[in-house]
């Protein structure tokens, strides 16, 4: 099966969904956020804040490409990754990309109890995650399937992609 790649806003599910993915598909899991992290030996919080964004999405584009295999493969990058044109296109042009679309509202209420978010630290409100995912809607829409993932369990969205690549 051709790689998949997840792409949505943090707390869509990317992850989550990529676990339930990685069981039906019998395909590795590559979380690109926790290979960084372990890798840089410091939480993207702590790359955010210690070298910036720039830095983080440079690594982050040098991960991606060094992981990335064409099959067998779910990718779960960051919820910035789609942002930069270089993923962007490589991704669209190797492997099926998921957009995993969320209302602001559940991913407020997922994320809002969390201090891991570098762009929502300090900042953690609904107004700021609607203005984040204005931004980026235009990008993630760019993706091959978009899948509606409001109240629905990761298994049912696991379930839909494969119907969708079928």
């Amino acid at each position: 099966m051709k790689t998949i790649v997840l792409v949505g806003m943090p707390g869509a599910g990317k992850s989550t969904v990529g676990k339930e993915l990685e069981k039906i598909c019998q395909c590795t899991l590559s979380d690109v956020d926790s290979l960084i992290e372990e890798e840089q030996k410091k939480s993207i919080a702590q790359i955010f804040s210690l070298k910036g964004e720039k830095f983080f999405r440079q690594l982050e584009e040098n991960k991606i490409k060094q992981i990335f295999k064409p099959e067998n493969q779910i990718i779960s990058p960051g919820g910035g990754a789609f942002e930069n044109e270089n993923i962007r296109k490589f991704l669209l042009e190797n492997s099926y990309v998921i957009y995993l679309k969320t209302s602001a509202e559940i991913i407020f209420n997922r994320v809002s109890h969390q201090n891991d978010r570098p762009l929502l630290n300090n900042n953690m409100t609904l107004e700021k995650i609607k203005d984040i995912f204005s931004k980026r809607e235009k990008n993630y829409k760019l993706a091959h399937f978009e899948i509606l993932t409001d109240n629905k369990s990761p298994e049912k969205i696991a379930k839909e992609i494969i119907e969708c690549l079928n």
